[in-house]
């Protein structure tokens, strides 16, 4: 399982998301700093009813401890977009 598959299996297992869309961006950032130490840019979608009624900064700590391991190891960027289920139709 690549990181990609990990980042989506973790966010589905512990955040409940119904949608989570990961694209790997790190060929993007190839001879950065942070890439150097082989964590790779992600820009992730995660749409998830625990995040009705919470805030982006709320929703963003959210996955940041779900994904804390792979933030230590495998993850070096994260660009978030975070919904909950009401806010798709106007996404």
């Amino acid at each position: 399982m690549n990181t990609a598959e990990r980042i989506e299996q973790i966010l589905r297992e512990t955040l409940a998301a119904t949608v989570v869309e990961v694209e790997d961006e790190s060929a993007l950032h190839v001879g950065h700093a942070g890439a150097a130490s082989g964590g790779g840019h992600y820009r992730v979608k995660i749409v998830s009813p625990l995040f009705e009624g919470k805030n982006q900064v709320q929703r963003h700590r959210m996955v940041y401890n779900a994904l804390s391991a792979e933030m230590q190891r495998t993850i070096h960027a994260l660009a978030l977009t975070t919904l909950a289920p009401s806010q798709l139709a106007s996404a």
